[in-house]
């Protein structure tokens, strides 16, 4: 049996040492949702890198590998890495993958362009003007040969084109993965998913009393959660520091990207009734109300007729017009 080391960094994520060819901790450890990583040469858990450990999933893992005879041991740090040295990490990493692919593309065109030169060879070997068979004559072989060989070829350098294709596609994909992940949309989603799940964890904190349902004669029935303790409570104040740094750094590229321009600072305080929106589409609408986290707009029904009404996330507009600056154009 083996001696088995399970450990969790910021830096490394979740990775298992210790095991070998042929000891069985494959079948557990993929049965516990652990993946073979082959650049390393060792099982771990997939996207652990720069989270708080899956210790449920740990756990489970370390249990089974026990069951089964082995020696386990566990060495997690919860300490985590400022943001910006992760958002760096990961922008060289999308960029050396990009490279990577981009050179497997240009390796797959020059194999796809030299199979089509290939097949353009055996097309100008098949005999002129598509002579048909002459079934029974000594060409009969010769000619069934040529037209399958042209055939494959053909194939061939179909599936090698569709494979440089495809391969450019990617390239291109990862090629703009930092700047989707910085797309002002999609930073102003990750601030509210973020302060979301920093709230729910305060909550686990503090501990909370939901009402599930009020009787007949006024009384509420309440589920009580007490507030967290022991492990518990260290796993939750971990995850919760971690989350704070990661929104110092996003509150800061959102202002930057507001400063700059590249968005616009929509939200209950900036935006009043009366205003116009434009929305995803381009479209112009009336503002009717401004709520917490949406707008309340009026929009044409879509075939026609009256006017409905209907919301948009502030992270989802486009455009803002106050009411003042509406009525300064119209007069």
């Amino acid at each position: 049996m083996s001696d088995i080391t399970i450990t969790h960094t910021a830096a490394d994520g979740t990775l298992v040492e210790g095991t070998s060819k042929g000891d069985g901790t494959n079948t557990i450890l993929k049965a516990h949702g652990f993946r073979w990583f082959r650049t390393l040469g060792v099982w771990g858990i997939a996207g652990s890198r720069d989270r708080q450990p899956n210790e449920p999933k740990i756990e489970r893992a370390r249990s089974a590998l026990t069951e089964a005879g082995h020696t386990v041991t566990v060495d997690i740090d919860r300490t985590h890495r400022d943001t910006a040295t992760v958002e760096a990490d990961k922008a060289d990493r999308q960029q050396a993958r990009a490279d990577a692919l981009e050179n497997k593309a240009d390796r797959h065109r020059a194999r796809a362009d030299a199979a089509w030169d290939a097949e353009q060879r055996a097309a100008a070997a098949l005999p002129p003007g598509g002579e048909p068979i002459h079934v029974g004559h000594h060409s009969e072989g010769r000619h069934r040969r040529a037209i399958d060989n042209a055939h494959r070829k053909f194939r061939h350098a179909m599936d090698a084109d569709t494979q440089a294709t495809t391969t450019a596609q990617r390239a291109d994909t990862a090629a703009r993965g930092t700047e989707r992940r910085y797309n002002p949309r999609t930073v102003a989603n990750r601030i509210e998913k973020l302060e979301a799940e920093q709230r729910a964890d305060q909550r686990a904190l503090d501990g909370h009393t939901r009402t599930l349902f009020i009787t007949s004669d006024g009384q509420r029935a309440v589920d009580i959660t007490p507030a967290a303790t022991g492990e518990r409570r260290e796993q939750i104040t971990a995850a919760m520091a971690q989350r704070g740094d990661e929104l110092t750094h996003w509150h800061a590229v959102r202002a930057e990207q507001i400063a700059t321009g590249q968005t616009g600072d929509y939200r209950r305080e900036t935006i009043s009734a009366g205003d116009q929106v434009r929305d995803s589409f381009g479209h112009w609408l009336p503002v009717l109300r401004a709520n917490p986290k949406t707008v309340t707009v009026e929009r044409p029904a879509p075939f026609g007729g009256r006017m409905i009404r209907g919301t948009i996330p502030y992270q989802d507009l486009t455009g803002h017009q106050s009411a003042a600056t509406i009525d300064d154009a119209a007069g």
